[in-house]
């Protein structure tokens, strides 16, 4: 059977203030490696419901412009010291964060600034003679300049930018000559581990129009991306010593089973629908834990999660399914890591003769594209990190599915408190995003399109991933063998999810099992020309691990009931698309003999 979709609900919108800077240096050194650290407490304290959000006062592009008049020309040298919080505007009657040092790992804890990277504070003295740092004088960077052809706003199609596009320049000493807030003599340079004055004064403006965290002492810090984010923030919360465990979709990210798997962390996978993780099935794990039938592992205290296109599934949270997520996550005192990727590539919904019967309630295919910005920001559906009033959500932001992947360039958004332990953790590690990837990326967002102009670019991605989706479900409603194989058209990211019954195979009650099936439908997809994953690469073992048994063996050792593969509508043409589903279909009936 095919299963209607779930709609894109309309987000409603809430005050937006933001904070003065109240700079703090944290360092823990309470017992965070004894047992106690994350007991079990005698009795939670029920959780305090989360507020529907509010009409709000909106931090709009006219805001944002004017607090840039007011505040003049941004100068950031090399190695400059930025935060976040000096590029958010006034926040009066935002409550602060809840601390987190019960949830903070022993080796979070004990990680102390870079002094190095402290003393570049002193460089925005007037007249000062730097011999303190290593930095290597622009006059030997190889590179002089750079130019780029990009889209012109809003005519962003390949044959337009190829056409009539815009070639930017990015000279080595443009800061000097005034022609631009970076350039190459810096951005080559070190830089802070924050990332760069100058992109990140634009992702923290772009966090307060999208997400206006309500609290106040929120930040921002640039990062390699998500993968790395993922790492970071799973060591920062988690120690696989003291048998930590985390929360995740049943079907989650196989790259974040990988993580985890050499940290010592075991992985609990939460039952899911149509609409991702199921709160009740999270909550009833947590109720009911029980670290000695657990192999020792302790009750989780970290979600992680991919509310929006979760991969593989696709399965998208609705409004009402997050704040039920974040309830249940207040009342056992967890910590949520919201992955969002795929965020902005929210789509239009599926219409009903290709995907099943419309749902009562769900928004009917042919609604009309938002025309406006704040149209567009208005219809995404309210991220975790816009609900959240502890300040327990580290979000983790990614260009790479909406710019691209090989800038290895996003951000991560949480509490003051988390944000400094992730930043000590940053200096030692990877020192911060490249400053390649930065300057680029500010001359595109920051100095040519601007916050109006990246939104509308983001806005067109919806409008092209939605047509890529719905020639996919064209294709399954036209070759695969519903009587076998069912699906859900995806409201959001790059993912379809086909779930294949086990019990129709011809040999299913001889012994044949569903990993069997599966392996058997991948063999003959990739002689027929086409290549899915299999559902059993993103399977969450049952049991925590005892971390001598590699992910493979034990997706092997633990027999699924059922049979699922992932296809992505993101990159092939039409036509191949099209012709992929047919050699899918065509195996699948190959191997159940019809």
């Amino acid at each position: 059977m095919r299963r209607a979709t779930v709609g894109l609900l309309s987000r409603k919108q809430q005050p937006r203030t933001v904070a003065t800077w109240h700079p703090r240096l944290f360092h823990s050194k309470g017992n965070h490696g004894s047992a106690e650290a994350l007991g079990t407490v005698a009795k939670l304290p029920e959780a305090e419901p989360v507020a529907p959000l509010k009409p709000r006062q909106n931090v709009s592009l006219a805001d944002i412009q004017e607090r840039r008049a007011k505040a003049g020309r941004l100068v950031a040298m090399t190695a400059a010291y930025s935060d976040s919080d000096m590029f958010k505007g006034p926040s009066v009657g935002k409550p602060k964060a809840r601390r987190w040092d019960h949830h903070i790992s022993p080796e979070a804890a004990v990680r102390e600034p870079c002094v190095l990277k402290q003393a570049a504070k002193h460089l925005k003295k007037p007249g000062i003679i730097s011999l303190g740092g290593g930095l290597p004088c622009p006059e030997y960077f190889p590179i002089e300049s750079l130019t780029l052809r990009v889209p012109q706003s809003p005519h962003f199609s390949e044959a337009a930018t190829r056409a009539s596009g815009q070639d930017l320049h990015i000279g080595k000493y443009d800061v000097a000559s005034q022609k631009s807030e970076y350039d190459l003599s810096i951005a080559l340079n070190y830089h802070q581990a924050t990332g760069s004055a100058q992109l990140l004064r634009f992702v923290t403006e772009h966090t307060e129009l999208v997400c206006n965290p309500p609290y106040a002492d929120w930040r921002s810090c640039l990062t390699v991306g998500s993968t790395g984010s993922l790492e970071q923030a799973f060591r920062l919360l988690c120690n696989g010593a003291r048998g930590d465990s985390v929360l995740t979709e049943e079907y989650s990210f196989s790259t974040a089973l990988e993580t985890a798997a050499p940290l010592g962390i075991a992985l609990v996978g939460v039952r899911m629908d149509e609409q991702g993780l199921l709160p009740e099935s999270m909550d009833e794990i947590l109720t009911n834990w029980d670290a000695g039938e657990r192999g020792g592992a302790r009750k989780p205290h970290v979600l992680y999660t991919v509310p929006s296109g979760q991969n593989p599934t696709g399965a998208t949270q609705g409004e009402e399914r997050r704040r039920e997520i974040y309830r249940v996550a207040q009342r056992h005192d967890v910590y949520i890591i919201e992955d969002e990727p795929y965020y902005f590539l929210q789509m239009q919904p599926h219409s009903a003769s290709s995907g099943g019967p419309v749902k009562e309630g769900v928004v009917q295919a042919g609604a009309p594209e938002p025309e406006s910005v704040d149209a567009f920001l208005g219809s995404l559906i309210p991220s975790l990190l816009s609900m959240d009033t502890d300040g327990r959500v580290m979000r983790l932001d990614s260009f790479s599915k909406v710019l691209s992947p090989g800038t290895r360039l996003g951000w991560v958004t949480a509490s003051e408190q988390m944000i400094e332990r992730y930043i000590r953790h940053a200096e030692v590690c990877n020192q911060g995003p490249s400053g390649l990837s930065q300057v680029v990326v500010h001359k595109l967002l920051d100095e040519t399109w601007g916050h109006e102009g990246y939104l509308r670019w983001l806005m067109n991605l919806r409008v092209e991933y939605t047509k890529r989706r719905d020639v996919m479900m064209a294709a399954c409603e036209r070759y695969l063998p519903g009587e076998i194989v069912s699906w859900s058209p995806p409201v959001a990211g790059m993912f379809a999810w086909f779930k294949v019954d086990p019990t129709l195979h011809p040999d299913a009650r001889n012994g044949r099992t569903a990993l069997d099936i599966e392996e058997e439908i991948f063999n003959l997809c990739i002689d027929k020309g086409v290549l899915v994953g299999r559902g059993s690469w993103f399977r969450v073992p049952e049991e925590p691990y005892p971390h001598k048994v590699t992910l493979a063996e034990k997706s092997t050792k633990e027999e699924p009931n059922e049979i699922f593969f992932r296809a992505t509508f993101a990159a092939a043409t039409s036509e191949n698309m099209t012709e992929a589903i047919r050699r899918f279909s065509e195996a699948v009936k190959e191997v159940y003999k019809l």
